[in-house]
């Protein structure tokens, strides 16, 4: 049986310069992996599905419904004595900026490859950024913080509590008419299992003296 990953947060002033380049390296290509799939037009991700459909009922707007869904999500770690920390923070603030430049950069795909290319490797990015953003140990992001702490508390995997997750809210977000594409549900069901298959090669460690 595979060892459980540590995924606990640790001090900034352990190894700052490291975990710091790893957490923000991990948040660009997240912030990057959103903006690839909303131009594939293929599919929102489950959160966005979920965004989406509460702004369309909500004289709210979609930007304060991810605000409001964050800050929800916070309240959740309390019982699951989850802690934010600099990750946390960081994780709200740099992938709106990225994910705001990188789709001014970055037109719709029109061709059915290219809204493939995109698609695939969006969600393939997007895994690999959760586990190396996650894997500095400088506090997950809201939505990530839910998943470790339910793995924590239950015992399961991480790959089985981020897809129940993420498919929990698609439900949500559909019975709420969010926009559901092929790309949703390969989201869904994708990322749980990347996530776990990357964690263990890309979370810090203090080396063994």
């Amino acid at each position: 049986m595979r060892t459980p990953v540590e995924l606990s947060p640790v001090p900034l002033s352990t190894a700052p310069a490291t975990r710091l380049t790893r957490l923000f390296l991990g948040l660009i290509c997240y912030g990057t992996s959103m903006a690839m799939m909303t131009r594939s037009g293929l599919g929102l991700n489950p959160w966005d599905v979920l965004h989406e459909g509460v702004a369309d009922r909500t004289p709210l707007t979609f930007g304060t419904v991810t605000a409001l869904t964050a800050a929800l999500v916070l309240l959740l770690w309390i019982p699951l004595r989850q802690r934010p920390g600099f990750g946390t923070v960081a994780n709200v603030v740099v992938i709106a900026v990225v994910v705001d430049v990188v789709r001014l950069l970055l037109p719709d795909a029109h061709q059915l490859v290219w809204q493939v290319v995109l698609l695939l490797g969006g969600v393939v990015l997007n895994g690999v950024a959760t586990a190396v953003y996650v894997g500095a140990r400088l506090g997950p992001g809201p939505r990530d913080g839910l998943m470790t702490g339910l793995s924590a508390r239950t015992g399961r995997s991480v790959r089985s509590v981020r897809t129940a997750i993420e498919l929990t809210v698609l439900a949500t977000g559909w019975l709420l008419g969010g926009t559901v594409g092929v790309g949703t549900v390969l989201y869904a069901l994708a990322i749980g299992p990347l996530t776990q298959l990357f964690l263990p090669y890309v979370t810090w460690a203090p080396r063994n003296r």
